[in-house]
């Protein structure tokens, strides 16, 4: 269910930014350039008034039709690249690098990765049985959870050494914190909280827009006290009330990864991280060749 399978809508791709040393270079050079015409490193500071990068989303009213919940698209701000072998299933933004988990048995890894240049610093891989999923970090630890295997691993953030490992019940998918506990998704319209020392399920919220259940939930991340959840094998992101479970906004990255830039084994978009400090947004996919800095638009 969860394999490499192309993406339901997938625009068969070209021949993308180039393989080898040259492709990464020619990668870097327009990543850079790219930023530079966007003034996206102080996208953070919104001189001028600039609008934040994620707009507060309102709460929909009760019993709200589908089409009252707000929706976003998106105005890319910069494109860094990144290892397009890179099965991407969890981001996490931390001490100005990212730490990524990626999938499929035999190629799973926690890795840190530099975010202008896409070279991973250090990376740990996993036995071959496991096939990696969702990420969370919380202080000094980080969390990563696997797909069918009912087994998770908590790492060191700083060197990757592993610590413990802990069990969990069905399959594990996305992984966010609030900052004190883990939220757990299986692919279903449950949310699950953990507690990160025990792994008790703490409490559990289904997810629903306009009170229909939306299932598939993937990858998370925790932004500005929302729970952001892509739906696999589409390109939204809902924004969740934690509290409740209602989808108070859908972001709508369509397009976000061009067609020329696509390949026989791009696959789904996946993998969401956020710079608080920063107010800046950085979302990539499964093999895809860049992590996109984005800033939310809000649609008429």
């Amino acid at each position: 269910m969860k394999n490499a399978n192309p993406v339901s809508r997938q625009t068969p791709g070209g021949r993308g930014a180039g393989t080898g040393a040259r492709g990464a270079a020619r990668r870097v050079i327009f990543a850079l350039v790219l930023a530079a015409a966007l003034g996206a490193t102080a996208c953070g500071k919104k001189p001028g008034g600039r609008l934040p990068a994620v707009p507060p989303s309102p709460a929909p009213a009760a019993g709200a039709p589908a089409g009252a919940i707000p929706r976003y698209g998106y105005e890319v701000l910069a494109a860094w690249p990144h290892d397009r072998g890179a099965y991407t299933q969890g981001l996490v933004w931390r001490n100005g690098v990212l730490l990524e988990s990626t999938g499929m048995n035999g190629e799973s890894t926690l890795r840190e990765v530099e975010l202008k240049t896409g070279r991973v610093v250090k990376r740990v891989a996993q036995a071959r049985q496991y096939f990696s999923e969702g990420l969370a970090v919380i202080g000094d630890k980080a969390f990563q959870v696997t797909w069918q295997s009912r087994k998770g691993f908590v790492y060191d953030a700083d060197t990757f050494r592993l610590e413990r490992e802990f069990a969990y019940e069905g399959e594990g998918w996305g992984l966010a914190t609030d900052g004190k506990l883990l939220i757990l998704s299986d692919g279903t319209s449950r949310l699950r909280w953990l507690d990160p020392t025990t792994f008790a399920v703490v409490r559990t919220v289904e997810v629903t827009a306009a009170g229909q259940p939306v299932s598939q939930l993937n990858e998370l991340e925790w932004i500005g006290g929302e729970i952001w959840a892509n739906v696999w094998h589409s390109d939204e992101v809902m924004r969740i009330d934690p509290a409740t479970g209602a989808v108070r906004g859908v972001v709508d990255f369509s397009g976000l990864l061009p067609a020329h830039e696509r390949r026989s084994d791009t696959d789904v978009l996946n993998g969401i991280a956020y710079d608080a400090a920063e107010d800046r947004l950085f979302v990539t996919g499964k093999r895809w060749p860049w992590v996109y800095q984005v800033r939310l638009t809000v649609k008429p």
